[in-house]
């Protein structure tokens, strides 16, 4: 046999070697890529108070370059619930949400891996219906005893408005002025009438003397 018969065979085996190797080679270098180790809420899970934020957990470390993270939250209505920008530390991405409306919220995202690749993918998870309101029963019932206090000082105005009255005693000295003016009146016409009393029994007496007087020489 040839040697060029020889090398055909040897060279068809390489050739299947190569692409044997190549096909496994393949999928050990696409699983080599970071993944979605966990969630905080769990993807799946029903809780009973809207999050203040979304956490993400990766496999590797994800790239800090602006923009390479992309985190999208949406609410049951589809009303976006983000609040600023993701934040990183590691391997672990965190993403701050406003509150979220009753019912399922979906979690976008997109990270670059430590390798340079973007990897993405969605989750959810549910928040009960009826979690929310829960607080505002607390708020409504706080100005109840500020109501209550209000009316304490309405009652001590009222009492110093009855004390007011009191300064009305000064009046009496004048009523007291007021009887004592005719008895002086009666006491002045007494004092005229015992004068002019007086006077005509002077004057009487004086006229007489003189008459006597006269009888006497005759």
């Amino acid at each position: 046999m040839s040697r060029s018969g020889l090398r055909s065979p040897a060279r068809a085996l390489l050739g299947a070697l190569v692409a044997l190797t190549a096909l496994f080679a393949f999928p050990v270098a696409a699983s080599a890529h970071d993944e979605l180790l966990g969630s905080d809420p769990a993807p799946g899970s029903s809780i009973e108070q809207a999050p203040a934020a979304v956490t993400l957990t990766f496999s590797g470390l994800i790239s800090q370059e602006p923009g390479a993270t992309v985190i999208e939250v949406s609410d049951a209505a589809g009303e976006a619930v983000v609040d600023g920008s993701p934040t990183i530390t590691d391997n672990v991405v965190s993403q701050p949400l406003t509150p979220a409306a009753p019912g399922p919220v979906t979690v976008l995202w997109k990270v670059v891996s430590s390798d340079g690749h973007p990897i993405s993918g969605e989750l959810s998870f549910t928040v009960a219906e009826g979690a929310a309101p829960a607080p505002t029963v607390d708020a409504s019932a706080e100005p109840a005893p500020n109501a209550s206090a209000s009316p304490a000082p309405s009652a001590t105005t009222t009492e110093s408005a009855s004390a007011t009255p009191s300064p009305t005693a000064t009046g009496e000295p004048a009523s007291s002025t007021a009887a004592i003016v005719p008895w002086i009146i009666v006491g002045v016409v007494a004092v005229a009438a015992g004068g002019a009393i007086v006077y005509l029994l002077l004057a009487r007496a004086q006229g007489r003397t003189p008459g006597t007087g006269g009888s006497a020489d005759r």
